[in-house]
């Protein structure tokens, strides 16, 4: 499989695949575009993959921790998407912080984004979702989520190396798959901007999507990242659609062969009723 590589707003981005439509990969805490090594192999017959690692998640030796904007994540999202697919809108592929970063990006370009397969985050500043957790969960969120802030504070102000094994821990303790080498205080960023407030902090929109969205879930879980409201207004929507797989956080790792299927499964169907509407359309507009 040829790999195309390019540096587009100081990101390294991947384009691997073919195909007519373009699906590009966002990533999460505290991966890389590595997490999605799995699913590149199996949509690159019928896609192009497009990928890259988020600001502050890759190698950082040598340079100030970056904690950019959430203006400036959507616009380099944006430069993304208009250098490799200029004439055509995208699907997002989203997990954990990637799914944050991209509701934004395609409430605030819907024109750039025709589809969203997201990962495990749903409504995540929905009043529903704060309101469906119990308070054990909230405070198990709060825990988790300060913890990896402080991390990153500790790890710029005071010592990298304790900041380091701050967030390996809590990495440990989540059963987080990626290897404890590998994982630095500097990819705390996201949770230092939304407890602290970091460059203006995460002031996100409610998460109203105009798109079709597939949702995929692990219900292993000590707390969901969305509400059951978010599950019912997918299953009733016409395009959506909302699935739960016996796993972790981490779907696309845990349950690859169900998580590719069911990916693949949607966007063939999406295609499908694409054509039909088409052909639908084109014959009213020939009978008028």
């Amino acid at each position: 499989m040829e790999t195309r590589k390019m540096h587009i707003q100081g990101m390294e981005v991947q384009v691997e695949g073919s195909g007519p439509r373009t699906v590009l990969m966002l990533h999460g805490w505290p991966d890389t575009l590595a997490v999605w090594d799995g699913t590149v192999r199996a949509l690159h017959n019928n896609y192009r993959c497009v990928r890259l690692t988020l600001p502050g998640f890759g190698d950082v030796q040598g340079r100030p921790p970056v904690v950019p904007k959430l203006d400036d994540v959507v616009d380099a999202l944006v430069a993304v998407i208009q250098t490799v697919s200029p004439g055509a809108p995208v699907t997002l592929m989203l997990h954990d912080w990637g799914c944050i970063f991209g509701y934004e990006l395609a409430m605030r370009h819907p024109q750039r984004v025709e589809a969203v397969v997201a990962i495990d985050i749903g409504d995540h500043n929905a009043r529903a979702y704060v309101q469906s957790l119990s308070l054990k969960q909230k405070l198990a969120v709060a825990a988790y989520q300060l913890w990896l802030a402080k991390a990153w504070m500790v790890g710029r102000y005071l010592h990298p190396g304790l900041g380091n094994r701050m967030t390996r821990w809590m990495a440990g303790l989540m059963r987080c798959p990626v290897p404890a080498p590998q994982l630095s205080w500097t990819m705390n960023f996201p949770y230092v901007m939304q407890w602290f407030g970091m460059r203006g902090g995460l002031r996100t929109r409610p998460v109203k999507l105009t798109c079709p969205v597939l949702y995929v879930f692990g219900e292993r879980k000590p707390f969901m990242f969305h509400s059951p409201r978010w599950l019912h207004t997918l299953r009733a929507s016409e395009d959506g659609a909302a699935h739960a797989l016996r796993c972790g956080h981490w779907v696309m790792l845990e349950q690859p062969e169900a998580f590719h299927a069911l990916v693949l499964r949607w966007l063939a169907g999406r295609e499908r009723r694409k054509s039909h509407r088409s052909a639908h359309e084109l014959q009213v507009s020939r009978a008028k």
